[in-house]
């Protein structure tokens, strides 16, 4: 499993009625991509839900290296960029997935925090517990999905929930809006840890 997000942000007075718009028509072009376990059409709007700024940000879970390349280096993706200019793409290796209560509803909110690992923490420590904290978060009712990942470059750990109506607020999270879902391959992505 692979976890990719982009974050692009966007001016203070933006009209995220387009972004609206854009993910109702295209949102579903991703509903059957090979590859692709799961992408959240993601949005931060200034002053909703605490947000400093107005956020297009869709995330994915990957079941494969190639569905990744195969939308990065395809169509899709120009087209976003032609419209946005290229934003930095940051991933991540999963570590691990797990579905909630929630599971069969369609998710309205998303929570993500990443974590920077200090110098003198050890790494697989640091793994066992964010792994722990995913199982406990999963058992919370309203919860559609939870992953945590890892960037072993910066050492930066990766918490991602979908919930099925709002996230709670919680120290370090970012909290978005779900505008859609697509799932395709939602079923074949590893529950628990990943190795």
């Amino acid at each position: 499993m692979h976890a990719m997000n982009y974050r692009i942000t966007l001016p203070a007075d933006y009209d995220m009625r387009i972004i609206r718009r854009r993910v109702a028509a295209k949102g579903r072009l991703l509903d059957d991509f090979p590859g692709l376990g799961q992408k959240a059409y993601l949005i931060r709007e200034r002053g909703v839900d605490g947000s400093p700024v107005n956020e297009y940000a869709p995330f994915y879970l990957w079941n494969t290296p190639e569905g990744m390349h195969s939308f990065l280096w395809g169509a899709g993706f120009q087209a976003l960029c032609d419209d946005f200019g290229r934003p930095d793409v940051e991933h991540w290796t999963g570590l691990g997935f797990a579905r909630g209560p929630a599971r069969d509803t369609v998710p309205r909110a998303a929570a993500r925090r990443a974590l920077r690992l200090s110098p003198g923490t050890a790494p697989a420590t640091a793994v066992a517990h964010a792994l722990e904290e995913m199982a406990r978060t999963a058992e919370r009712p309203g919860v559609h999905s939870t992953a945590v990942a890892v960037d072993p470059r910066r050492w930066e750990l990766l918490h991602f929930t979908l919930w099925e109506d709002t996230a709670p607020e919680a120290p370090g999270e970012e909290r978005y809006q779900v505008l859609h879902l697509s799932r395709p391959e939602l079923g074949k992505l590893p529950e628990g840890r990943t190795w």
